[in-house]
């Protein structure tokens, strides 16, 4: 987290941007952009993100996701990690205080465990900001476990904070919805969270898959059980990417 937030205390920034809905009309010159940039692969950025980067004066982001578009824009790039990440999302609200055009990326979509981030950057600008969805790695996580997302409970711990509520969805629905997880990278990984749900009395025969680095050259799958995923917790370290959705399949 930022160096001065305590997301432990709150408020969550998540909160501040499901507040209130978008409002309505056009975007103006005022509007901020938050792009989700899908899951790293260009070829599942939208045209309406491609363009709101391309047009943009100032974009801000984190590092990682930064350098994958940095080659779609002139505009100049401030990155950030959580340390700096207060201090670079003011210098962006000065530049967009000052007359630029400003977007910000995220990865996969904002609207899957993005809204901390929109938050802060709400937060920082005296701008309304629009929110540009994205293919995530969690839609094609559905597509190639065959998860239908009507029939599916979704949850992300890759978020700072308390997640026990997000655990507690997880526990009460094993075994009667299908289950698409963001883990947390390193304490809530995909074999932590297949133990969990065996304590809680989920069936260990229920199908699971890992799905690593998804749309990427090296993309992965591990298909599995729940049982035996909980048994890699035997290992020292987690085997798996902190780029992983996990799929638990319904009885």
């Amino acid at each position: 987290m930022s160096d001065g937030y305590d997301l432990e205390s709150g408020p969550d920034p998540a909160t501040l941007a499901a507040a209130q809905p978008e409002p309505d009309g056009p975007a103006t010159a005022e509007t901020v952009s938050a792009v989700g940039i899908g899951p790293g692969n260009l070829e599942y950025l939208t045209p309406r993100g491609d363009r709101a980067i391309r047009e943009a004066d100032v974009v801000v982001g984190f590092e990682t996701v930064v350098d994958f578009v940095r080659e779609r824009t002139d505009a100049d790039l401030l990155t950030c990690g959580y340390r700096d990440e207060a201090a670079t999302l003011e210098s962006f609200a000065e530049r967009v205080a000052d007359g630029a055009a400003g977007t910000a990326v995220l990865m996969g979509d904002p609207n899957h465990s993005g809204y901390q981030f929109v938050g802060k950057v709400q937060a920082a600008v005296d701008a309304s900001v629009r929110v540009i969805p994205g293919i995530s790695s969690l839609q094609v996580a559905a597509s190639r476990a065959r998860t239908p997302m009507e029939d599916t409970e979704f949850v992300t711990l890759h978020k700072s904070g308390d997640i026990t509520a997000d655990i507690d969805r997880l526990r009460a629905h094993v075994g009667t919805r299908h289950l698409l997880v963001l883990p947390r990278p390193y304490d809530w990984m995909p074999e932590d969270i297949a133990a969990d749900l065996l304590d809680a009395g989920a069936p260990p025969e229920l199908n699971a898959l890992v799905l690593e680095r998804l749309t990427h050259d090296d993309e992965s799958v591990t298909r599995t059980t729940l049982g035996a995923l909980a048994a890699r917790c035997e290992v020292d370290s987690s085997p798996f990417s902190d780029l992983s959705v996990l799929a638990v399949r319904r009885e």
